[in-house]
């Protein structure tokens, strides 16, 4: 939600590492996914080269394009599968598949 409030010039609605329980995490999880999605369709292909000015949690003021920000919210959440597929492993569990063809395959996305 941080990446989504910043390409729609709010505020962060909530903090970069919050304290949430499962059940908040599911609730942030259905209102991030709904969000997205309005967001998203509501994009024309001239306003990913618009300018996205936002403040980091270090307060240092930023100025990426749309599509920049869109691009790394794709690919560091790649980042942060793999992380937990690590720790997932290192239970001595096996992680859940998160590739992107997978889920296509599954019917997960449209």
């Amino acid at each position: 939600m941080l990446w989504l409030d910043r390409l729609q010039n709010r505020s962060s609605q909530i903090p970069v590492w919050p304290d949430l329980s499962l059940t908040d995490c599911a609730a942030k999880l259905n209102e991030s996914e709904a969000g997205w999605r309005a967001y998203l369709e509501g994009l024309s292909d001239n306003v990913l080269t618009a300018p996205c000015n936002y403040t980091n949690s270090k307060g240092e003021v930023w100025e990426n394009s749309v599509l920049d920000v869109l691009s790394h919210v794709l690919l560091h959440s790649a980042y942060h599968r793999g992380q937990i597929a690590l720790e997932v492993r290192r239970s001595g569990q096996t992680p859940a598949s998160t590739d992107y063809i997978h889920a296509v395959r599954q019917g997960f996305l449209l």
